[in-house]
């Protein structure tokens, strides 16, 4: 075990310099965080079949334990799954640092030695994909839903070990206005794993599920999409298209009212703004509403928040329930931590977490990359497709990686 220490301010860039594989780092507008070692695990709940109902209590047990047992500030780190059975990962780290946002990285990419080869695996197939697009509309037209996120995923197999550190800078230095992780994955619990094969979380969000800062409460739901254009121009015309978009602006709209209801039950007062505006990434726009609220209970922590909120229809579809089921039916794959949520909880709970999105999964020379968009009544199967490429671009271009290459 080791030893824990008081959390330090220190210069934003060494975290991200000092960032090894299995450590917690999170970048975001707000702060930046890196989480070296373990303190105590948070324990899963696998006789409970949806473990969701008891993790807020579990977390803040683990807080309380770490506390007694001498941690000076504990704060619980990590990433938890899209499906509501799987383990979430989730520890105690025994040093934390915090500093404030990271800036002045520059834009140049940082690269290897040598560049390596991939092969690359699309799953499903592109045309499978859009056939599954063709379901989803299918059980939109019958009724039962109003919207339906389907993925699909990328493996990717490099001539070499994969270098996290390398991909976790170039992701930062793109993605300076996002949410830049990693997060240690745990390994499959049989008797031929391997202690020493780590598994890797490793993106950069644009979305934020929900903080919490003493009693305020801030979540910035994302849906409706386009890609960015290298022409000024036509990259205004693209935003402004989006803003009038009937279609888009329906699939934000089944957003964030499902984030406005999820929520309204733990604040005294609410702000939902009635029009969304138009956030650029480095590769995409999207519509967005910040809804911000203040707590009734200051009890309230913002894992509960983001338990009470996960998934949003922006990652998984309105109603959840059907919507759920229905991803199970048509996606050939488990995203396992993909569209789920990753952030840290502390014991006053104050804490940010991040929709888990524009990432992979790491693993020695393989990577699985995943993207999602949001299928409603208007939907058109190759639009969707392309709007996947389009989301993959963030993960791609911090790999050295055209993706008009794949095209």
């Amino acid at each position: 075990m080791i030893k824990s220490k008081e959390n330090s301010t220190v210069l934003e860039k060494q975290l991200l310099d000092d960032y090894e594989v299995g450590d917690f780092f999170l970048a975001s507008p707000s702060q930046t965080i890196l989480g070296k070692g373990s303190f105590l695990t948070v324990p899963n709940d696998r006789e409970n079949r949806d473990q969701m109902t008891s993790l807020a209590a579990r977390v803040a047990a683990a807080l309380k334990t770490a506390k007694e047992q001498g941690h000076p500030n504990p704060m619980v780190t990590g990433a938890v799954p899209f499906d509501y059975e799987k383990d979430a990962q989730l520890i105690v780290p025994g040093m934390i640092w915090t500093s404030v946002p990271l800036k002045d990285l520059g834009t140049s990419q940082q690269v290897g030695t040598s560049k390596p080869d991939y092969e690359i695996e699309s799953v499903p197939e592109p045309s499978r994909y859009m056939d599954g697009v063709e379901q989803g509309l299918t059980h939109i037209k019958s009724g039962h839903l109003d919207k339906i996120v389907l993925s699909r995923s990328l493996h990717l197999t490099s001539s070499e070990p994969v270098n996290i550190n390398q991909l976790l800078q170039n992701l930062a230095r793109h993605n300076k206005n996002g949410y830049t992780f990693a997060v240690d994955l745990p390994q499959p619990e049989t008797e031929n794993a391997d202690p020493d094969n780590l598994k890797t979380l490793i993106g950069a969000s644009p979305e934020l599920l929900v903080s919490r800062t003493g009693l305020q409460v801030v979540a910035n739901p994302l849906a409706g999409s386009r890609p960015r254009s290298d022409d000024p121009i036509e990259d205004k015309r693209r935003a402004e298209e989006l803003l009038s978009s009937a279609k888009d602006l329906h699939e934000h709209a089944v957003v964030v009212q499902a984030v406005a209801e999820a929520l309204r039950p733990f604040f005294k007062k609410m702000d939902v703004p009635e029009k969304p505006s138009v956030i650029h990434t480095e590769t995409m726009l999207h519509l967005s509403t910040e809804v911000k609220g203040e707590l009734q209970d200051p009890e309230t922590s913002s894992l509960e928040l983001a338990i009470a909120l996960h998934p949003t229809p922006a990652v998984c579809g309105s109603p959840s329930e059907w919507a759920r089921e229905a991803i199970q039916e048509i996606e050939p794959f488990d995203r396992g931590f993909f569209t789920g949520m990753v952030g840290w909880c502390n014991a006053e709970g104050d804490g940010e977490w991040i929709v888990t999105i524009r990432c992979a999964e790491v693993e020695k020379q393989v990577l699985r990359l995943f993207a999602g968009a949001g299928v409603v009544a208007e939907s058109k199967p190759e639009e969707e497709l392309a709007e996947t490429s389009a989301k993959f671009q963030t993960m791609l271009r911090a790999m050295g990686i055209d993706p008009k290459s794949l095209n």
